[in-house]
């Protein structure tokens, strides 16, 4: 089956919604060169029909995969049809797509647009739909607090925003760096987060997470590995 690229909108819909012809598609875009496990990388993989999935035939964990396993659409219950469809319509908007335009073409809530922009934009920015810490590549991870400081306020305005001290009632802001390869430069990835909202599923696996003593520690980041000692920057500390 050749890989047929829609030219409108009309198009897109109709070749994406057979989920067969978009799961080809992904396939060929992820796997040029053929399917490789994304936990071993062996090639020796064959395709369960029933399951829509594949299984590797090297021994090991997780043997089974589906297309969007080490993806950055991994963690979304949503189908290929409208992730790719989504990707269609950001790549060929002038100006990007809002969320509420993205959610009344899709049929789901804003909440979810929202979501799928933020992923589609971060992997066309990365040029790459692996999540971040694949393969091994050292991730570094800091944090900072965002918000006024309690004696520059007035009286009331510190009674209604300051509840407690340190970092209480502030705004966490974590950065994410993806150390450069000998093929590619570094990648920086920096969201709004409160503290829960920082897991192992934002990392491949197994992942290297350095950071400078933030509540990245072993049990919140499964699947990744300890390294003591200090990055590149000389002030992030490895950890798991």
């Amino acid at each position: 089956m050749e890989i047929k690229n829609p030219h409108t909108l009309t198009e897109a819909i109709k070749h994406f919604s057979d989920p067969a012809v978009a799961l080809h598609y992904f396939v060929q875009i992820r796997w040029p060169n053929g399917v490789t496990c994304p936990n071993c990388g062996s090639k020796k993989v064959s395709f369960l029909a029933k399951q829509n999935r594949w299984q590797c035939h090297t021994k090991h964990a997780k043997r089974q995969f589906s297309a969007k396993v080490g993806t950055v659409y991994e963690d979304s219950p949503l189908p290929l049809e409208k992730w790719l469809v989504t990707m269609w319509l950001e790549v060929n908007a002038k100006n990007s797509i809002s969320s509420c335009e993205l959610a009344r073409a899709l049929g789901i809530t804003q909440k979810s647009a929202w979501f799928m922009l933020h992923r589609v934009r971060f992997a066309l920015k990365r040029g790459s739909f692996e999540k971040m810490g694949r393969n091994g590549v050292p991730v570094e991870a800091d944090e900072t607090f965002i918000g006024g400081r309690s004696e520059f306020m007035h009286k009331r305005e510190r009674a209604r925003k300051i509840k407690g001290g340190g970092p209480n009632d502030k705004t966490v802001v974590m950065g994410l760096l993806e150390r450069h390869t000998s093929k590619k430069h570094s990648t920086v990835r920096t969201e709004v987060l409160p503290r829960q909202a920082i897991r192992g599923d934002r990392f491949g696996t197994p992942a290297l997470v350095c950071d400078s003593g933030f509540h990245v520690r072993n049990g919140d980041l499964p699947g990744s590995h300890h390294d003591p000692g200090k990055s590149q920057s000389g002030n992030l500390q490895c950890a798991s």
